[in-house]
């Protein structure tokens, strides 16, 4: 594994596994919880260290009860989480603590890696109060790293208003289809690190491109850009039901992509 370090000094895996639809009827995100997190535990067996959840995903007990019980040491773990937007969340400092406890709860720990607060909230009071709670946590080291996630560059500067501590990652949608250069630019800018959501998408051309580079290191489309990615400082969290296809997307950190093999990348 390789990993990136972020502005609170902590390191942060590459790559790590999403969750939103582990432990879901028909491994559907609005399915009905099953319980089953049979994904998960392959997952983490196939060295997946990272875990990335969020409350509105509705299984977030599930999933901490999972990474808890497993055999891997608390300390091997990334796990990283989100607050929704709701009123019944963020429209209280006390409803803010009483949620980053829940969640402390539910993976059974003392610590989160990384916090994020999961959409904007345009309630400007229960935007500034949500960070404030988060950087008291921050400071008591029950949250290592404090980020936001789907924010745009006007939100970020909103930030600065009454940001004491810098957002750790904005977690955003980056792939082939969505590539978000601009925004990506202005986080590295200021030292924000961009960790890509839904980093899997690509056109059948661009899938056929990236698995003609794959061909030199026996890899495939799917690792390719996964690599592309990393290489350039992205933390990517794709997520798998298939045990062999979450081998193959973790399995990226032997082999590195040429600098003109990531500039036809950049132009596909």
């Amino acid at each position: 594994m390789e990993y990136v370090t972020l502005n609170s000094g902590e390191n942060m895996p590459l790559l790590g596994t999403g969750t939103n639809t582990y432990g879901k009827e028909n491994d559907e995100y609005n399915g009905k919880l099953s319980g089953d997190f049979t994904a998960l535990k392959d997952a983490i067996e196939l060295g997946y260290r990272s875990i990335d959840a969020a409350i509105s995903y509705g299984n977030e007990a599930g999933v901490g009860k999972t990474v808890a019980e497993s055999e891997v040491p608390r300390e091997e773990f990334y796990i990283t989480t989100k607050i929704p937007n709701g009123e019944e969340y963020v429209g209280s400092k006390e409803a803010i603590r009483q949620t980053i406890e829940k969640s402390l709860s539910h993976f059974e720990t003392d610590y989160l890696d990384l916090f994020l607060i999961h959409h904007p909230i345009k309630n400007k009071k229960h935007f500034r109060q949500t960070w404030e709670v988060f950087e008291e946590y921050y400071k008591d080291g029950k949250l290592k790293s404090i980020g936001v996630s789907n924010f745009d560059e006007d939100l970020l500067n909103e930030m600065k208003e009454f940001a004491t501590v810098k957002p750790a990652v904005n977690q955003i949608q980056i792939n082939l289809q969505e590539k978000n250069e601009e925004l990506i630019t202005l986080l590295k800018n200021l030292d924000i690190t961009p960790v890509a959501w839904g980093p899997m998408k690509a056109t059948d051309e661009q899938q056929k491109k990236l698995a003609e580079i794959g061909e030199k290191y026996n890899k495939s489309w799917a690792q390719v850009l996964l690599r592309y990615q990393t290489q350039r400082g992205i933390v990517v969290i794709p997520k798998s039901h298939n045990r062999d296809n979450q081998a193959a997307n973790i399995d990226i950190f032997d082999f590195e992509l040429t600098a003109d093999e990531i500039q036809t990348i950049d132009h596909l």
